[in-house]
């Protein structure tokens, strides 16, 4: 049986990509995930990994062929085949034999399209402990989502790699674990694996390199600043040369925002002893880049109106039980504003288009997305194609979307691809607001809290559940003629919802 190896999805508006590097050749022995080659698009580099463990057989598209997106690859001969057998029998699903035998790397998975690096953030075994194929190892955190590494294979966690807080990048070794074979004599090696690196650390009697004195006296480090490659983690010259390199490097991408880099005005020490210092998630930083990338590119201009919630709030009442009971799903007001503004997308097409570059970009789909509030941050996974689902079918993608941000279990296909974007600070008391956009898109909807408020109907002063709408959008493509009739729109749709069953 054969298993094709196909083009992943390449990221937003990419449709195709150059092969740029085969690693495996007709005949070679594959693992599960092991990299079989290199696409190159023009917004980034995407690795393939093999589907299944086995041998590689056709390769389809050669180096420097251009495919789409789903194009076909090359094949993979599943289970035994032409390979020698102990290639093909490694035990190393995600992982590929470490040099010493019996024993087995613990890679970083794949972390999806555009992530290039995670920390970890969690060791859920130490090392020494016996482990099973499979058993959660620990837990990485990338800048959109969090990462479970299980184990590829039975065993002893023999080393630590990359420990709790370390920043490793998509191809980094996490640790290594001992084949069983290895019995009962796993746990001293372990420990002696671990020696070495402790005594790097701690003042180690490990003599360095006499060339790495000179050097780190050179440059004014200390041994306890340079990670050591040598035999039991002496340092050699080279290691010098690249921790003064990383010293001289300019910050990452991921370096904290302008705001976060400013000086902190002077503390009390009385009062300094009292703080405490948390380090940001990544996604935490990413939330806070991405919102002042929003705000320094878009002209974000905020339009307001308020919206009755009586015949909403009464069709509601009328027939929750019903749709519950039918649909297995409460109704909420989410769908009621999601098919209220796929309504007005329709006459206002410009809030769900895009700018890239000198062209505007009309998307003739709504591609919902819904913040969503977790215990890690805010997230917007995203609600495909929202303008042809049932009220029913919105319901439901909420429910199990907003269940699986609060787990951290979301994908990053999940939050990929919005056209525009739906906050409601109203579940949390929020009378009013202005929302930022999530870029690349030119409007999200914020909803508020629904307060009884006096209000003249007829001549007459009712009181009616009123409902405060922000509608925040890039006014670089979105007029504010556009902006106020998209949200007048929405008002009448939810004032009358039957305007919605009529197309109106």
């Amino acid at each position: 049986m054969s298993i094709e190896v196909r083009v992943p999805t390449l990221g937003e508006s990419v449709t195709e990509a150059t092969v740029a590097t085969w690693f495996k050749k007709p005949g070679d022995a594959v693992a599960v995930d092991e990299m079989l080659c290199e696409l190159e698009t023009d917004k980034v580099t995407v690795e393939v990994p093999s589907p299944a463990a086995g041998v590689m057989g056709e390769i389809v598209a050669a180096e420097g062929e251009t495919v789409g997106v789903d194009a076909l690859l090359a094949t993979i001969a599943a289970g035994e085949g032409a390979a020698p057998a102990p290639a093909a029998a490694a035990p190393a699903p995600a992982a590929a034999p470490a040099a010493s035998g019996g024993s087995v790397d613990v890679m970083v998975p794949t972390l999806g399209e555009s992530v290039t690096e995670a920390t970890v953030s969690t060791w859920f075994k130490q090392v020494g402990d016996s482990v099973a194929q499979d058993e959660m190892l620990c837990e990485l955190e990338t800048d959109k989502v969090s990462v479970e590494v299980p184990a590829p294979a039975a065993g002893v966690l023999a080393e630590i790699v990359a420990p709790e807080g370390a920043t490793v990048d998509a191809t980094a070794k996490l640790a290594v674990i001992s084949g069983s074979a290895a019995g009962a004599a796993a746990a001293p090696v372990a420990a002696a694996a671990a020696a070495p690196a402790a005594a790097a650390s701690t003042g180690k009697d490990v003599a360095n390199a006499p060339s790495a004195e000179k050097a780190m006296a050179e440059a004014g480090l200390s041994a306890d600043q340079v990670t050591g490659t040598g035999r039991d983690g002496r340092i050699m010259k080279e290691d010098v040369a690249r921790a003064v390199a990383t010293a001289a490097a300019p910050a990452p991408a991921t370096a904290p925002t302008p705001a976060a880099q400013a000086p902190r005005a002077p503390v009390a020490a009385e009062d300094e002893a009292r703080e405490e210092r948390v380090r940001m998630t990544r996604l935490r930083q990413t939330i806070a880049k991405r919102l002042k990338d929003a705000q320094n590119t878009a002209a974000i201009l905020t339009t307001y109106n308020e919206v009755d919630m009586t015949e909403v709030m009464a069709l509601r009442n009328q027939y929750k039980d019903q749709f519950e009971k039918k649909h297995g799903v409460r109704l909420g007001f989410m769908s009621f504003f999601t098919k209220a503004c796929c309504h007005a997308l329709k006459e206002v097409p410009e809030v769900n288009a895009e700018i890239d570059g000198t062209d505007i970009v009309y998307k003739n789909f709504v591609h919902m997305g819904v913040a969503a509030g977790t215990p890690q941050g805010l997230v917007v996974p995203v609600i495909r194609d929202a303008d042809s689902m049932s009220f029913a079918a919105i319901e439901k993608a909420i429910a199990e979307k907003g269940k699986r941000a609060r787990e951290g279990k979301l994908s990053m296909a999940e939050m990929q691809g919005g056209t525009f974007t739906i906050s409601n600070g109203g579940v949390y008391g929020s009378l009013m607001s202005s929302p930022i956009l999530n870029p690349p898109q030119s409007g999200i909807l914020g909803m508020h809290k629904i307060q009884d408020r006096p209000m003249v109907i007829n001549g007459e002063i009712k009181i009616r559940p009123m409902m405060y709408l922000a509608l925040s959008y890039d006014h670089r493509i979105v007029d504010g003629k556009g902006a106020v009739t998209f949200l007048v729109r929405v008002k009448e749709a939810l004032e009358d919802p039957r305007r919605l069953l009529m197309d109106l």
